[in-house]
């Protein structure tokens, strides 16, 4: 028997022409080991996974290749642009990885993560600059996914400008935080869906624990993408797991409708058939 959890979970997520059962998406740096970095992979069960593609990310200090360390067969990959300060960086870098997993015969190879930030002490993105490299990628055949800030115009306009899906942060990289304004977040999820219900729009950055990855989904959220919160937790074995199972839990709570907040108490039993005060 086919329960309405499992039906709601079977729902796949369609960005673009690719389609996936999960919808956490997980970044590969700040692991103290690559090995390490395929046990939570696994664990958290994504099938997809962002990968820095500029070439001295792909090397440890070791000279080992972060590639040679991902089963290229089981997860596909969303190439990103972290690092990127301006919008001719960026697209170069775009190309780049388009090139390596063209040759590696990944399904990635036609779409990517665009980060193009504004400075290095926020890692904020540079709305102007996003909005350049969006158009110029866009026309170069990429499905583009794009890293903005919760600012609701300016995740109209990277739609209108051609983005598979726009992705507004929660609160800065590696910060922690959580979703700071969800008001914000409610507002793009209004704009960019406003009669376009499937667009797909996913929360990136800033996911401290799995409260928050439960809160982006109960907010209506399509997916999560998340690195520091696992690679950097006391036990990130055990946090791939929590953040997994708070993106499906997020996820039903959101489709099963939360009862109104009341100032007030409202008795749990019934007030009819009560055995009379006593006198």
């Amino acid at each position: 028997m086919t329960t309405p959890a499992t039906k709601l979970l079977n729902q796949t997520l369609v960005v673009g022409s690719h389609e996936f059962r999960s919808r956490l998406i997980l970044g590969t740096g700040k692991y103290s080991t690559y090995e390490l970095m395929q046990e939570c992979l696994a664990e958290s069960e994504a099938e997809v996974i962002t990968v820095a593609v500029r070439r001295e990310r792909l090397i440890d200090a070791d000279g080992r290749n972060i590639l040679d360390f991902i089963d290229l067969d089981r997860y596909t990959i969303l190439p990103n642009t972290a690092g990127c300060f301006n919008a001719e960086d960026a697209v170069r870098v775009a190309r780049l990885g388009r090139e390596i997993l063209e040759g590696l015969e990944n399904p990635g190879a036609d779409w990517v993560k665009l980060e193009v930030l504004g400075d290095t002490k926020t890692l904020l993105p540079d709305p102007v600059a996003t909005l350049q490299a969006t158009e110029k990628l866009v026309a170069d055949g990429f499905q583009v996914l794009c890293y903005t800030t919760d600012d609701p115009i300016t995740a109209k306009r990277l739609k209108e400008a051609g983005a598979t899906s726009v992705m507004p942060a929660g609160s800065p990289i590696g910060s922690g935080q959580g979703l700071l304004n969800q008001n914000n977040i409610r507002i793009c999820l209004e704009y960019l869906k406003e009669n376009d219900p499937d667009y797909p729009v996913i929360v990136d950055a800033g996911v401290g624990t799995a409260s928050d990855v439960a809160i982006a989904m109960e907010l209506g959220c399509d997916g999560v993408l998340l690195n520091t919160g696992i690679a950097s937790a006391g036990n990130p074995l055990l946090m791939a797991s929590a953040m997994r199972d708070a993106c499906r839990a997020g996820r039903m709570a959101a489709h099963a409708g939360r009862i109104p907040r009341k100032l007030y108490a409202t008795a749990s039993s019934p007030e009819t058939g009560i055995i009379s005060a006593s006198k």
